[in-house]
C-alpha cells in the first residue's frame, strides 16, 4: 500500500482541486496532508476532504514537513512507500499510475518524477539551476539524477526508514536524495508533466541555491 505525503503551506486555494484530482488515483484515506503553520483555510480543506490532516502550529519548512509525513507514515506500519505530491499544483496526479508501475518492477526503491527543461514552460532560470544541482548531485553520488529539483517522488519505506535529514527547508529534498544514494538505494527516473501555473512559490531562489551548497559541502 502506497501513501501519499502533501507538504502544504497557505495552500487552501491549490489545495482543494489537488485533493479533487487524485481522487482516480487513491484513496484519501492514504493521504497525509501537513499543514506546515499556515495562516489560511489550509487545514480545513484537508480536514473536509477526508485525508488525513498532520500540523505544524508554527511554519518550519518543507523538510521537516516531510520528515513529519514520513514519520506518521513510519508509526503506521502498513505503507510499502510513500508518494511526494506538492500542493501547489505543478504535479499533475494523473503521473501517478505510471510511478506505481515503475516501482512494481521492483528495480529502484527510489523514483523521481523528471520534467522536460527546455521548451517546456519552465522557468529559464528554475531550468538552468536544476541542470547545475541536477549535475552536482550526480557528481557526488555516482549516479545519474535527470532531476534533482522534482518534488515529486515516490520513495520506498525501507528508505525512510533508514535515511534521515537535518534539513527543514528545501534543500532537505536534495539531502535526502544525496543521503539515499550514497547508502545504495537505486534511484529511477519517470516523465512527468511539466507545469508551472499562475500560483506563486515559497521557495526564494537565491537562499534555496545558498542552501543547496550548504547540504552539498555537508555532504562531502
Amino acid at each position: 500500500m502506497i501513501a501519499v505525503v502533501i507538504p502544504a503551506y497557505n495552500a487552501a486555494e491549490t489545495l482543494r482541486p489537488l485533493l479533487n484530482r487524485l481522487r482516480p488515483h487513491v484513496l484519501l484515506d492514504n493521504v497525509f496532508v501537513v499543514d506546515d503553520g499556515s495562516t489560511d483555510a489550509t487545514a480545513g480543506v484537508a480536514r473536509e476532504s477526508g485525508a488525513h490532516l498532520l500540523r505544524h502550529e508554527r511554519n518550519r519548512g518543507k523538510g521537516a514537513a516531510l520528515r513529519t509525513g514520513f514519520d506518521r507514515l513510519l508509526q503506521h506500519g502498513g505503507y510499502k512507500a510513500a508518494l511526494t505530491i506538492d500542493a501547489d499544483l505543478q504535479h499533475d496526479p494523473v503521473d501517478i499510475p505510471a510511478f506505481v508501475r515503475e516501482w512494481e518492477k521492483g528495480e529502484y526503491q527510489f523514483l523521481i518524477g523528471a520534467r522536460r527543461r527546455m521548451g517546456s514552460g519552465m522557468p529559464l532560470h528554475r531550468a538552468l539551476s536544476n541542470s547545475l544541482t541536477s549535475f552536482l548531485v550526480s557528481a557526488r553520488t555516482g549516479q545519474m539524477i535527470i532531476d534533482s529539483q522534482s518534488g515529486f517522488r515516490l520513495i520506498s519505506s525501507d528508505i525512510l526508514s533508514a535515511v534521515s535529514t537535518l534539513s527543514d527547508g528545501f534543500e532537505a529534498e536534495t539531502e535526502f536524495l544525496i543521503r539515499a544514494a550514497l547508502k545504495g538505494f537505486r534511484i529511477g527516473f519517470v516523465p512527468v508533466a511539466t507545469i508551472y501555473g499562475a500560483a506563486g512559490s515559497h521557495m526564494t531562489h537565491w537562499t534555496t541555491t545558498r542552501n543547496f551548497l550548504s547540504v552539498l559541502l555537508k555532504e562531502y
